[in-house]
């Protein structure tokens, strides 16, 4: 998924953070068979969870539109 999400940002400027999710109990707990999962957030706001296990397109373009 990361390849592909660095592919589809390329030309718009942004930070991508990876975390593993098995180093925090608390998000095993909540993530554990979707991994990977995209969450996106602009600025201060609550991230929100885009996709999981592969990177739905449309779903990140509908996110990036309304941002």
């Amino acid at each position: 998924m990361l390849v592909q999400l660095k592919s589809a940002l390329q030309a718009i400027p942004h930070l991508i953070e990876v975390i593993d999710v098995d180093a925090d109990e608390k998000l095993v707990a909540q993530f554990d068979e979707l991994v990977p999962v995209l969450f996106a957030r602009k600025g201060e706001q609550e991230a929100r969870q885009i996709c999981h296990y592969f990177l739905d397109e449309v779903k990140l373009k509908a996110y990036l539109n309304e941002h």
